[in-house]
């Protein structure tokens, strides 16, 4: 089988391979330590953090629909000192690239939780979670705004000298918008998509099922949207793009690179089979080498080449 190059760049974010895993499916890394390796990965993104603990929202907090799981977590989370005493030790020692994806309030929230991550402090770049459609406040209420998103963006910037990805919300009019917003903040890669706010009703009870009433709807359903999104992005911005929404399989991976994506996150793939990453990454290798590549950049965008 022919070899090639699996490395990944993204504006300064050097990946040993494309997948990584998305915040909120993945803990702090030791939640699929019996399975495999998180050093085989590309890179892993851990549970979002905010300033302070959070118990998150009241339970039922989760419920599966077809194709999708409906969430409303609500961000738990151990908060910024307990993740800096108890957690980031031992992240700092695994061999692949570790992302902390944080969460605020208020801009002075953001712009204190960059300023406590620098280059060498062990992790390897920040994701701004703009777009929890799970807080009353925060979250999705800077993502659905350009000036508030370039607003949060460019706080985070002026704090932090690594590489910043702003994770982008589906629930918007015009995502281009959106990203041409983070990318005049300062941000260096954008991540996308987040997951689209829903509902389910108990038809027993007659009331949501959720306690918060809606959630995030991730999974299989929200894919034909998350790779529309990263399509019209890599047409828009000259930031690399990590595409992530409902993707099971390689072959759904490779569809995101080809739509634009450089990198994909795997998210509620995880929680049906916690070795999807890694199948993912074979059949990603598999799939190059059956087309003579050389890196598996080649891959990225041939989608908008071939169209018409």
């Amino acid at each position: 089988m022919q070899t090639f190059n699996l490395e990944t760049d993204l504006a300064g974010l050097k990946l040993k391979n494309p997948v990584i895993t998305a915040s909120g499916t993945y803990g702090f890394g030791e939640t699929y330590a019996p399975f495999y390796e998180p050093s085989v990965l590309g890179g892993i993104t851990v549970k979002g953090i905010t300033p302070l603990p959070r118990l998150g929202n009241p339970v039922p907090r989760l419920a599966e629909t077809p194709s999708g799981l409906l969430n409303s977590v609500g961000l738990e989370n151990p908060g910024l000192e307990a993740f800096l005493k108890n957690y980031l030790p031992e992240l700092a020692l695994l061999d692949t690239a570790v992302i902390v994806n944080i969460s605020g309030f208020s801009l002075e929230d953001y712009a204190l939780m960059a300023s406590s991550f620098q280059r060498g402090c062990g992790i390897a770049a920040l994701e701004v979670n703009i777009s929890c459609p799970n807080i009353k406040h925060g979250g999705m209420a800077f993502g659905t705004d350009p000036k508030s998103a370039e607003e949060v963006i460019a706080a985070v910037r002026k704090e932090t000298d690594l590489p910043l990805i702003a994770k982008l919300s589906p629930n918007v009019t015009d995502i281009t918008a959106m990203a041409k917003a983070v990318e005049s903040g300062g941000a260096d890669i954008i991540s996308l998509i987040n997951t689209l706010l829903g509902m389910q009703i108990d038809l027993n009870a007659q009331k949501p099922v959720l306690a918060n009433t809606m959630g995030g709807l991730s999974g299989p359903a929200v894919r034909p949207v998350a790779v529309r999104m990263v399509y019209q992005v890599y047409q828009t911005v000259k930031l690399p793009v990590i595409g992530m929404g409902g993707i099971l399989t390689w072959q759904d991976a490779i569809e995101f690179m080809l739509a634009g994506a450089s990198a994909v996150s795997i998210g509620t793939a995880n929680f049906g089979n916690p070795l999807a990453p890694v199948e993912i990454l074979e059949g990603i290798k598999a799939y190059c080498n059956q087309r003579g590549y050389q890196s598996v950049g080649e891959t990225v965008g041939l989608a908008h080449a071939q169209k018409g």
